[in-house]
């Protein structure tokens, strides 16, 4: 879709971890990553496979492979506080979000739940539990996300590939999609996002896009398609908004982070394959903080990656 000439990918001999992105001409990107922290282990400030961040005011939250959630400062120090989920047997939380009270939301993917936890890791509620097609169970969930009017959308991906909008006390709403590739069809839905335009951005991985909703699930726009190019994506995982309205997608197949527009066209990108610093290995997710800046979730290499476009 995004081909044009006039967009190429320029690296840096002399620096393997830096990647510059050239626009008609203008560079957008030319340094490595500002901030890295983090190594395999299990003890506070070590992750074991992170797969999930969200920024809440001034703290950064990640979930790991382990199921523990544990809360940084937007430099990488730990706060101190790390929890779980009750069981995590099953297997481990893949999401992590806010709600519109500050609170954090955690995607309890293979218990069916949603969770709703304050920042010092206490559980205020949950919805959900059963697993099934029908309305208001849910199948593996993804991620959850909450509107300014206060309803729930959980992204859904296993035996059902779909978002589920539920009210503010967790009662089922409405659903929409099925498993496909066509205008509103998914294979395995990763995460959400809201725009500054109120629509739902959703990253349909195995179909390589962004697909845009607005609230009651009508579709309104996709962009991306398999490749490697700019503008293309391989298994687009995670996706937020900074605060001018410009769109992140992290790709785990690309080992990169896009920026984009919202209607979709590509501003530039970050990153490559490997184990040094501005690499990446197999990564998950991502979340942007106030200030614009982005925090790379650096699944294979245990780490965090804080940059700046």
């Amino acid at each position: 879709m995004f081909r044009s000439a006039r967009f190429k990918i320029v690296l840096l001999l002399l620096v393997p971890a830096v990647v510059l992105v050239v626009a008609g001409g203008r560079r957008l990107s030319k340094n490595s990553a500002g901030r890295v922290w983090g190594h395999r282990g299990v003890l506070p400030g070590e992750f074991v496979r992170p797969r999930a961040a969200v920024v809440i005011g001034d703290r950064l939250f990640v979930v790991d492979f382990t199921a523990r959630i544990q809360s940084y400062t937007l430099d990488g120090e730990h706060t101190g506080v790390t929890f779980t989920t009750p069981d995590f047997r099953n297997g481990r939380p893949s999401g992590l979000g806010v709600d519109r009270d500050g609170n954090l939301i955690v995607a309890d993917s293979h218990y069916h739940t949603v969770r709703i936890y304050n920042l010092d890791g206490v559980e205020l509620r949950h919805f959900g539990g059963t697993g099934g097609k029908e309305p208001g169970q849910f199948g593996y969930v993804s991620d959850c996300v909450q509107d300014d009017e206060g309803y729930f959308y959980v992204s859904e991906f296993g035996q059902t590939d779909r978002i589920t909008k539920l009210d503010i006390d967790g009662t089922f709403v409405k659903c929409w999609g099925v498993n496909g590739t066509g205008e509103g069809q998914f294979q395995r839905v990763r995460a959400m996002a809201f725009g500054p335009d109120r629509l739902l951005y959703v990253v349909d991985a195995c179909n390589h896009r962004v697909q845009v909703f607005d609230r009651e699930g009508v579709f309104v726009r996709a962009f991306g398609e398999p490749g490697t190019s700019i503008g293309q994506l391989a298994y687009p995982y995670d996706l937020a908004f900074d605060p001018a309205g410009d769109l992140y997608v992290i790709e785990r197949g690309n080992s990169r982070v896009q920026k984009f527009t919202r209607e979709g066209q590509p501003l530039g990108s970050w990153g490559q394959p490997g184990r040094g610093e501005g690499q990446l290995a197999d990564p998950w997710a991502l979340a942007v903080d106030g200030r614009g800046r982005v925090h790379v979730i650096d699944t294979e290499n245990h780490r965090v990656q804080r940059i700046k476009f």
